[in-house]
Parts: C-alpha cells; structure tokens; sequence
C-alpha cells in the first residue's frame, strides 16, 4: 500500500514546489496529444462485436408532401439487410421534440423537408445499408411548400406564436426623433460542420437495459428520449459521452435522434446497434443556424444618438419549433447588443418553413441580433456623416440603465474595453490613413479599397430557460491520493475537462496530473444540463468546488479532532497537509490516514445559477447572471473589380474575467472568431426551388481555411475580474467571441461605403461572399446585376404588422398554424426579491484567486 504511481512526480520533488498547473496557468488541453496523434477515441473507433447491426435512414425527396405508397420488398431483400423498420414498427413514443412537439423519429403520412426520415434500414454493414436504402420505391402527393422565410411571413405561418418587447413608447419617439432611418438586413444560416458526424452505438444489457454512447451535447436528453421511444424507465438507460469531434450546437438536440433509432433497433434484436451519418447525409438531414430576414426603424437626435427603434426579427424555424422559441428569444435579447434604447418595440417572428429544423449554433440565435444592432450603427453613422465608431461609443450602456427586457446595466466597463483597443490598435491613425488611401484609389482609378470597423459584443451568459442553469459533479479521493472527477457537462474539444480538473486540483492545492476526469454519464451525475449558452465552466466548474468543499469540510474537522488544533489552523498547501505546529503530511498520507478513520472521501456537488428569472408573459427579467464583453477592430482590402477581399488585421481584446485557462480561453477566441467570420463571409447555404440543399458537401459548401485568416492578428485577454460570484471570477468564453467577426464584415461594409464617399450605408447581405461584395458595389455605382432578384417588398412590409395571423392560408400547406400574441409588459423597474435574486448561496471564492502570469496574482502563496 506505499507504493507511489510513477506517473507523479517523488514525494522529495513535490515537497519543495507549488502545485503544477493551478489555475489561471495555461495548460494543454487534456486530450491534445491524443488528438495530434490520432488516438483519441472517438464514438465510431470503438470496437465493436461482429454481430453490430447497422442502420441506414431512408429520406424523403419531397419537401411537403403526402407518402401514398413505400414499397420496400426490393430493399428487404437486398444483400445483408437484416431488418426494415418504418413508423408503425415503433414501439412507444414516436415524437423526440426537445421542448415541443413536431419531431417524428420518422414519417407517419406527411413529409415535411426534404431528408425527413421513412423508414430504416438494418443490415450487417454500414455499406450494405446505405445500398438497400437505393432500392426503396415510394410514391408521393406533392402539397404546396413555402420555402422561404419571404413566404413564410405573408401567409403568417409560425412553428410558435411570435414575442414581443416593450418600453416606453417606440412609435412615439419615432415621430419625434430629428432623423429616422429604416433598413433591413438578411442573413443566411450556418453548416456547423463539426469534424465528426452525427454518430450512435447503442449496446443492449443483461438486464434488459440499454448502454447508449452518443455524440451528444445533452447526454441526460438522449437517455431520456430513448428510454421513451423504447419504453423504458430513465434509470435503465445510460448514455454515455467521452468526446466529441465538435458540436457548436449541432449535437444539443439533433443527436437524439440517431440514439433512439439505434436504441430501438437494439432492443428489437438484443444486439448492439451502430450508426453514423455520412458527411452529405448529416449535412441534408441536421439542422443550422436559423437564416434571419431583419428590418429596423430607428430615430436619432442630430448627434447620432438613439431616441427610439421599432425592430422586428424574423427567424426561418423550419418545419419544427426545436429550440426555435428560445433562439428567437435569444435574438431579440441581443437585437441592442451594446447600446441603449430608450423606447424601444422589438418583436420575433418563428417562421415555419418546409426545411429541416434548424437549431442551436454557437450564439443561439444571439448573432442574428447583434449583426442587426451593428449594421443599424454603420446606417446612422453613413447617414449623418460620422465615424461609426464614435456613434456606437455614443450609444453605449451606461451603469444603471437598463435593457429593453428590463435587466439592469452593471459592471459595464465597455466603453474603457473599446477606448483600450482603439489605441492598442491606433484606430484613428488607421481610419486617417485608409481615408486617405481610398480618396487616391478614386482619384488614381485603381479597383482596391480598404476599409476599417471596430465593433463591441455584449452578450448574456446563462441558459435563458431558467430550469437549466444548475449543474452536478461527482468527486473520488483515493488512498494515494489520486482524485477522480465526473461532471455533467461534456468534452467537444473546447477544453472544458481541462479547466474543471484544474478547478479541483486548485482545492485541495495539489499537482493537476492527480485529477483525472472521466467521461460524462448519466448513472454518475443524472439530470445534466447540456453543455451549452457558454455555461459549461461557470455550471460545472461550480458544482465540482461544492463537492471539494465538502470533502474539505470533513477532512478539516477530522484533522481538528485527531491533532487537537483549531480548524483555522489545517492548510492545503503544494501538495501538503499543515496541521498547525504538530504536522506535516504530503496529500496522499494525510488521505490514507483519513481513510484508516472513516471519513468519507466522495461527495457529489451540485450548483444553481443565482439571481436569474424571466416572465415571459410580460418580457422582462433579469435572463443573464452577467454579460461577457468584448470588441474587435478589424482592417480589409477589397476588389470592387472582383469583389474579392482579404482580412488584413485583426486585434481582439476580450472580456473573460480572471481567466483559469489562458491558453484555453485563447484558442476559444481565435476560434469563434474565424467561425464567425465564416458565417460572415465564405459559407453561403443555398436550397434549390424544390427544398434541395444545393451546398451539401464540403465540395460547394466553403467554411473558412487558414488562409482566410487575418495577415495580422492579435488576441489579449482583458484584465478584470468579473464582479459576480463565477468560478473564481471567471467569464464564459465559448460564444461571445464569434460575435468579434462582425468587424470583419462593418469593415468590408465600410470599405464598399468609401466608394460614395461614406454618404451611404451599403445594401450589402450576410455572408458577403466575393459575388455579394461585388453586387453592394455595383448597386452603389448605379449598375444592375443581371441575376439580381427584386426585392420582396410585400415580405418586408409583412414584418411590420402585428395582425399578420388574420390572414388567410392554406391548410394544405399549414394545418397546426399559430399567430402572434402580444404580451403586457412590466413596468421597468427593479424587480422584486425572487429566491436566489440577490445572494448567492454558493461558496465565496478566495479574495485572491490564483491567476497566473500578467493577469495578477494567484490565490496567494501564503493561503
């Protein structure tokens, strides 16, 4: 039993140094070499028996259409198919809608995108299956489908009622305002591309459960709905997630599906059960980004500053709700992204279209609205002849203002951020010189032009339905001293076992290699929330410290009694143990002597989000525990030739607290921010007229390469503690930083604005793609584009009207149609105490956390 793991460094070395990788410490991701190396596992590396089944979806070519007749003799005997299934084969619940329903596993009689599951293929191989898929002979009644979010807003169709937002009185303000301006901006969705497909195995038990591995983001939903598809309790089905190859929200609930249908196959032949989507395959069949079509009425003052705005966002849902409510919820939260409304009427559209449901992306809806709110600030700012710059500066959140939902402005320190970046990155040298260089492209006849955008982001951090901010974990000590951790949220490459492992070492002041953290299951920590809305280290990390306090606690007292000291007087210090002036013990002794004891050395731990609450039936509320902050100032040089482009510069300052990774949260903002970039710029999602989607491989689908990265780039970190009570005062850093990307796009718009003298607000589109630079040039010029279609004026005025729903449809092309419904909004004022309003209940974190390098000193030394 005095063996010592040569995995560790000696007690003689440990003895002498502080712990090695403690918080705020820039530490490799847990997985990295395993990554490099390529030995990772991953869902479809495991091995697995040769008895595996495969499964195969048979998809529909029809975007809204009746199914008259399947004949699947020829697929049945197709070589190594063992099985068919289609609806009627499944054996309980049919409908896997996370929230609402509308999800079937597969079709009934109508389909509604084309992709939409009819029937399943079982067979020995995954190759075998996808050949018997070919053989199927089906028949359809075509019904009328709207395609587009145009279509879907004059026929006022909606997958969920639309929302609305008041303050004050917008029209009036309107009406009063020295200058008005209106515009509208379309945006297109977003491929999430992860590395690794949508992917299943599911693997029958001798008690007649089920072992479920998934690439999921949610693994307590996938448990879940598969125990309901094959009619089983909760507690029979164990879904397990080591990692993910990527998920970006593609893997929150549209992993599900894939799970259940191996789960029902597996417990109709008590056989494991594999399935993966091909990248074409899961490209047709999963959802996006929510494509936006947004219209704005805004009024300033003479000096550019808002008095009041009358937005209204509509969202093209698909055929389903998914977690559309809450992504256009989402989205009319950031509709202001920094700045301030004084009167403000915002109002969310869910359109549904006959297009596969689109669901959560990085952001989650929280993009579509900042963008807007950014090119309304270019459109005032061309408008009156200012700096766009100094118009959103002059717009910006003041402390003790409040939100057009009512949450109130705190800790706000943008400003000192934007003012901070501008002279890091000397913007106004720049702007001067890019001027300059512009007015002599013109006057020398030459085709470039640059242009130059610094923009902010402000963006919420907490899941907007309040039941999901709360988080387990679950905390081994062994007797020499190793930990075991397990928390609820997941691994998709973002380094999220990293940081909640060196959160645990930082407790009990030992080495970080003495923590390993396993993979996320349902029978360690139930009930998990998914790891999403950028919760995942404030969440878990704070649930894994309430199980180290409590072992702590009984490690303390066990301490006091046995030595006879005061509990003030036990330190964790490197490694160690100090009782006082009695005793000395390394970690692992004091451990084995605490054992021999009985004291227990697991606890769980568990962590419910503070403050937060949100009526929705009077739009108000405090949704964010807090906001993370940041800005970007990004330089372009365009063709209008080509209208071909390149990223010259970037600079980021970022907003993520008292960082408990650089490294990590680094690599997270480089990341977001080429992602939204590709969102902004390359990845363009096209549909034919019949619902195809045309950019269904990575052949005609373009996401961003390292040579779309900026020439110049540079990432730091701003130096500020968040004032609420985080893990060690932490910020979230998943998805603010893809909202840095919108400098990218201001800049090209600028620099398409030059060619008028900055006197006009482009009418450029998301993604500017080089085609789409070029057409904002033309446009500008005078000059039509012989593919340009007319603008859909009656679909932009259909955003406007609020009794929409009193139109006529057709029942053929919408049979379970809601309309809008309008709310009373709350007085805007501070709420009342609710549980959990104003304290938080959790542990304080030390008055000095342990930040490394030249983000400050650590939880000091002499703790």
């Amino acid at each position: 039993m005095s063996h010592h793991s040569s995995l560790f460094d000696s007690y003689s070395i440990r003895r002498v140094r502080p712990p090695k990788h403690k918080i705020g410490t820039s530490v490799k991701h847990d997985s990295a070499i395993s990554h490099v190396m390529g030995t990772a596992t991953y869902v479809d590396d495991m091995l697995k028996p040769e008895s595996t089944l495969h499964l195969a979806v048979g998809k529909s070519s029809h975007a809204h259409a009746r199914v008259t007749k399947m004949n699947l003799d020829a697929v049945r005997a197709a070589d190594g198919v063992i099985d068919v299934l289609t609806f009627k084969d499944l054996p309980a619940k049919t409908d896997i809608g996370p929230v609402f329903d509308g999800d079937p596993l597969m079709v009934d009689e109508i389909t509604e995108y084309v992709g939409q599951t009819l029937f399943l293929v079982v067979a020995t191989s995954h190759r075998a299956a996808k050949k018997a898929v070919l053989k199927a002979q089906v028949d359809y009644e075509p019904l009328p489908a709207v395609l587009t979010v145009e279509d879907a807003l004059e026929q006022s169709l909606f997958v969920r009622p639309s929302h609305f937002m008041k303050r004050g009185d917008a029209e009036a303000a309107l009406e009063k305002a020295d200058k008005r301006i209106k515009g509208h901006i379309h945006m297109l969705g977003q491929e999430h591309f992860y590395l690794e497909g949508q992917v299943a195995y599911v693997v029958p038990c001798d008690d007649g459960g089920l072992e479920v591995y998934t690439s999921s983001q949610h693994p307590s939903e996938v448990q879940q709905l598969v125990a309901e598809v094959v009619d089983l309790p909760f507690h029979a089905v164990n879904a397990i997630v080591r990692r993910m190859g990527g998920g970006f929200g593609g893997k929150e609930t549209q992993a599900a599906a894939w799970a259940c249908l191996c789960g029902v196959v597996a417990k109709r032949h008590n056989l494991p059960v594999s399935m993966r989507l091909d990248r074409q395959d899961d490209m047709v069949v999963t959802g996006k980004r929510h494509e936006f079509l947004n219209r704005y009425d805004v009024g300033v003052d003479n000096n550019g500053k808002i008095v009041g705005v009358d937005m209204q966002l509509a969202g093209l849902c698909g055929y389903s709700p998914d977690l559309s409510d809450a992504i256009v919820d989402r989205a009319m939260f950031h509709c202001d992204n920094a700045y301030y409304y004084p009167d403000a009427h915002i109002a969310g559209h869910r359109c549904k279209t006959h297009t596969v449901s689109n669901t959560a992306y990085r952001g989650f809806g929280g993009p579509q609205g900042l963008l807007t709110a950014e090119y309304m600030m270019d459109h005032i700012a061309y408008t009156l002849g200012k700096d766009p710059l100094q118009v959103r500066l002059d717009n910006l959140y003041q402390n003790g203002q409040s939100t057009h939902y009512g949450q109130p402005i705190e800790h706000f320190d943008l400003a000192v951020l934007m003012d901070n970046l501008a002279k890091d990155c000397d913007y106004k040298k720049r702007r001067d010189d890019i001027i300059a260089f512009n007015k002599q492209a013109k006057k020398d006849g030459t085709d470039k032009r640059r242009g130059i955008a610094l923009t902010p982001v402000k963006f919420g951090i907490s899941f907007t339905i309040q039941t999901l901010n709360q988080a387990g974990a679950l905390v081994h000590i062994y007797t020499d001293g190793s930990i075991h951790l397990n928390h609820g949220g997941t691994e998709m490459g973002q380094g999220l076992f990293i940081k909640i492992a060196q959160v645990v070492a930082n407790e009990f002041a030992v080495d970080l290699d003495t923590v390993k953290v396993s993979a996320t299951r349902t029978d360690k920590v139930p009930n998990t929330s998914p790891t999403a809305a950028s919760s995942g280290t404030d969440i878990n990390g704070k649930a894994a410290q309430n199980a180290c306090l409590t072992i702590k606690s009984r490690l303390v007292e066990f301490a006091a009694a046995h030595f006879e000291v005061s509990e003030d007087a036990i330190v964790f210090k490197n490694n160690h143990v100090i009782i006082g002036d009695k005793k000395e013990l390394s970690f692992a002794a004091f451990i084995r002597m605490a054992y021999e004891h009985r004291v227990s050395l697991s606890s769980t731990g568990f962590y419910k989000t503070p403050k937060i609450f949100y009526d929705r039936s009077k739009a108000w509320g405090r949704p964010f525990f807090y906001f993370a902050l940041g800005a970007s100032c990004s330089e372009v040089e365009i063709d209008t030739l080509t209208g071909e482009y390149k990223v010259v510069r970037a600079d980021v300052l970022h907003d993520v607290g008292q960082s408990i990774n650089p490294a990590i949260d680094i690599g997270q903002i480089e990341g977001g921010f080429v992602q939204g970039m590709g969102w902004l710029t390359t990845e363009e999602l096209t549909w034919d007229n019949k619902g195809n989607l045309a950019s269904n491989s990575p052949a005609n689908y373009k996401i961003p390469t390292a040579h779309d990265l900026p020439k110049q780039w540079q990432v730091k970190l701003f130096d500020r503690k968040n004032e609420e009570q985080t893990i060690y005062n932490s910020k979230a850093v998943g998805e603010p930083p893809f909202m840095l990307a919108a400098s990218v796009w201001c800049a090209i718009n600028n620099a398409v604005a030059s060619l008028v003298d900055y006197k006009q607000n482009p009418d450029l589109t998301m993604p500017a793609t080089p085609e789409a630079v070029l057409k904002a040039v033309m446009r500008l010029q005078g000059e039509t584009w012989d593919i340009n279609q007319p603008e859909n004026k009656a679909a932009i005025a259909s955003l406007k009207s609020e009794e929409d729903g009193d139109k006529a449809t057709n029942d053929e092309v919408n049979n379970d149609k809601v309309v809008p419904q309008d709310v009373d909004h709350a007085s805007d004022e501070m709420p009342p105490e609710v549980e959990g309003r104003l304290f938080d209940d959790e542990p304080k974190e030390a008055k000095h956390p342990n930040v490394a390098g030249a983000r400050g000193p650590a939880q000091s030394e002499a703790d």
